[in-house]
């Protein structure tokens, strides 16, 4: 497990990993629109799984399994939340959850504890996590492109291919933006409900931001009609 000292701050729910592990520059602080993402979450944070419910049961946990199944490792889980893809954690990975909010992590680790997994986790802004270089041999990310700031989501990523190992897989689950005129339709009525509660889109570009990275594309899929995505990017030799 990650299970040594750092240097840079971490929540209480972490275990912590080596000081080898940590940037010397710590954390950076959030641009605006991500202090605003920061405090909707943490006011939201009691209720979250009450307000995701319906979305939960009816089709976003049966998906959460694509973006785990096979990795091993070291796995970030980016964007963590309140822990939802805990059970799908495989089994023989060495898991980190990291979530900028500590709201949400503190209901993650006591569903991990609820659910008798080992799991680290820590407090982190994805644009600025302290990792060091080649951390990870794995990351996922699950519905959370859609909910970070579009002026910070080339530098997540970014941030994510340094620290992910060459020849890492990052696979990201989530939202696009339909080309059928009635979905389309359909997403613009959503899409006020979907901010006000969530601070989350169907137009994020993450797909585009990870080509400009470097990262190049192993699989490209949509799992429900042509809005929800997975998509899965390998970091690429230096």
């Amino acid at each position: 497990m990650f299970d040594r000292p750092i240097e840079t701050p971490v929540s209480q729910t972490e275990q912590p990993l080596t000081s080898a592990d940590a940037t010397p520059s710590g954390h950076a602080a959030p641009a605006e629109a991500t202090r605003v993402s920061l405090r909707k979450y943490e006011r939201i944070a009691p209720v979250y799984d009450l307000l995701d419910a319906v979305y939960e049961r009816s089709w976003k946990g049966r998906l959460r399994e694509h973006a785990f199944a096979g990795l091993s490792g070291r796995v970030l889980d980016a964007g963590a939340g309140t822990g939802c893809n805990i059970p799908y954690y495989p089994a023989d990975a060495d898991v980190l959850a990291a979530d900028l909010s500590p709201g949400m992590l503190a209901r993650a680790e006591r569903r991990a504890q609820r659910l008798g997994r080992p799991v680290a986790f820590r407090e982190t802004d994805l644009t600025a996590t302290g990792f060091a270089d080649d951390t990870f041999d794995a990351a996922a990310a699950t519905y959370v492109f859609c909910v970070i700031p579009e002026e910070v989501q080339r530098a997540a990523l970014a941030e994510m291919t340094r620290i992910c190992k060459p020849g890492a897989e990052i696979r990201i689950l989530d939202y696009t933006q339909s080309k059928k005129p009635l979905v389309k339709a359909w997403s613009r009525v959503m899409t006020p409900w979907l901010n006000f509660a969530f601070s989350a889109r169907y137009t994020a570009g993450y797909e585009r931001y990870a080509q400009e990275v470097g990262l190049e594309t192993i699989d490209s899929r949509f799992l429900i009609g042509d809005v929800v995505k997975l998509l899965t990017l390998r970091v690429p030799e230096k």
